[in-house]
């Protein structure tokens, strides 16, 4: 029995003639019987039945023709979006982000993406966290996720030991202490380690992969600062730093405006101010996925979208 086989029985069954397939496939009416009398071998019984005009199906053949015909028309939508997907004209892209992922890093992209492939549906599922995004990435129906890369560590590993994420690094984001305009340290150039030491900080809770790399970074440079607040997002520091409830290490995020690093918007409008912190190795963002040469065309398309918006390096996008 060969898909071939299954569709030229159902192709009889509609037309209810042998002859009238024959017709359509341009080939002999032999060639057409021998396919269903193959189905019927294998089948032990008879799946047709002819009468003065033509073929009907058999109860048995009924039973084939229902199943056959199912299973054909899902698999030809099948070929049919896979046709779609090669060529961008439809799909869905499915994107797992942090909370504000998509507001400091994505908003240009997802213009530029909807423009070019308008039939196209983008899904995004939030997460808490890197950690949780790969998580997702890794249980879920999930072409791509954003995180903090994971500098150093080896890739991530399924149960069997094979690497089961792959990180490629969109942008490095440099530190600065996010502060109130009327705070002393406003005035400064640049932030040093020493200014940092007995500075209470509003912090992303320590089990988060940046939390945890501003955690590595300040104790190698031996800095001691203690916290009496925690924050799920960065947004939510940046609000209480400009409350005046604190100072607040944040990463650079796209599009903000910092003295001597270019042009941009100052988050706050002017309430807050953003001092450099060179000392404090930056931050690097970008995506997670399975298998990168897996990706469908319009998930690289998307990633490619996103990294260009960001200032980072594109990869190959067919």
């Amino acid at each position: 029995m060969t898909l071939d086989d299954l569709r030229v029985f159902v192709a009889v069954c509609r037309a209810g003639s042998l002859s009238a397939v024959a017709r359509e496939l341009d080939c002999t009416q032999s060639a057409v019987s021998q396919r269903v009398k193959r189905l019927e071998r294998e089948a032990g019984m008879s799946l047709l039945e002819r009468q003065p005009r033509g073929v009907v199906p058999t109860h048995a053949g009924h039973v084939l023709l229902d199943a056959a015909s199912n299973s054909i028309d899902g698999l030809d939508q099948a070929m049919h979006r896979l046709v779609d997907l090669a060529n961008g004209d439809c799909g869905s892209v499915r994107v797992t982000t942090g909370g504000t992922t998509v507001r400091h890093f994505m908003s240009d992209a997802i213009v530029t993406f909807r423009r070019r492939y308008p039939k196209v549906s983008l899904e995004f599922r939030t997460e808490t966290s890197s950690r949780n995004c790969f998580d997702a990435l890794t249980s879920g129906n999930l072409d791509l996720a954003w995180v903090t890369i994971r500098g150093g560590a080896p890739p991530r590993t399924s149960a069997g030991g094979t690497p089961s994420i792959e990180q490629r690094p969109v942008v490095d984001l440099p530190w600065v202490l996010a502060i109130r305009a009327d705070d002393p340290l406003a005035a400064r150039a640049r932030i040093g380690t020493a200014d940092l030491s007995g500075i209470s900080l509003i912090r992303l809770p320590r089990n988060s992969t940046s939390g945890a790399h501003l955690d590595t970074a300040l104790a190698e440079l031996g800095v001691r600062s203690s916290s009496d607040t925690s924050v799920a997002d960065w947004d939510t520091a940046l609000l209480l730093a400009e409350l005046g409830l604190g100072h607040a290490v944040v990463p650079v995020m796209p599009g903000w405006r910092v003295p001597g690093q270019g042009t941009g918007r100052a988050p706050g409008d002017g309430a807050l101010r953003l001092v450099p912190i060179p000392d404090l190795p930056p931050l690097s963002v970008g995506w997670a996925v399975r298998r990168w040469d897996a990706l469908s065309p319009l998930a690289r398309a998307f990633a490619d979208i996103v990294a260009r918006s960001c200032g980072g390096e594109a990869w190959a996008t067919p």
